[in-house]
């Protein structure tokens, strides 16, 4: 069974609240979970109470195999658990970042605007 550590949205119509959960790969965002490991509130004020999160059981399912999301993966390196698939995520957006520079296309979505923007003009 491949698990992920992703996030499940609840709250209410304006007022976002976010789980991050163990789930397996295959169910839908807001199916059933295998562990509730913390949650986001991204409304709250006190940075504190923002983002809580039990890293003793995240690292339980990193070293089990859970790949997360990419948000699950910011929040987790920001408690200070190194992320081998985000360190490999962001080295193969530098690596496309360089290509497309090379190249002389337009890779950020800044980028693409400014590029048509300019053609626009002309």
């Amino acid at each position: 069974m491949a698990v992920k550590l992703r996030m499940t949205r609840m709250g209410r119509r304006h007022r976002p609240f976010f789980r991050i959960n163990a789930v397996d790969s295959r169910t839908p965002r807001d199916g059933r979970i295998l562990e509730k490991i913390g949650h986001y509130d991204p409304i709250e004020k006190d940075k504190e109470k923002q983002i809580v999160l039990d890293v003793e059981r995240a690292q339980y399912w990193m070293d089990k195999g859970a790949i997360p999301s990419e948000t699950v993966s910011e929040i987790l390196v920001k408690h200070g658990i190194t992320d081998k698939h985000a360190i490999a995520r962001k080295a193969r957006r530098e690596r496309a970042l360089k290509i497309a520079r090379k190249k002389g296309k337009a890779f950020t979505s800044a980028e693409k605007k400014a590029a048509s923007g300019e053609s626009e003009k002309k």
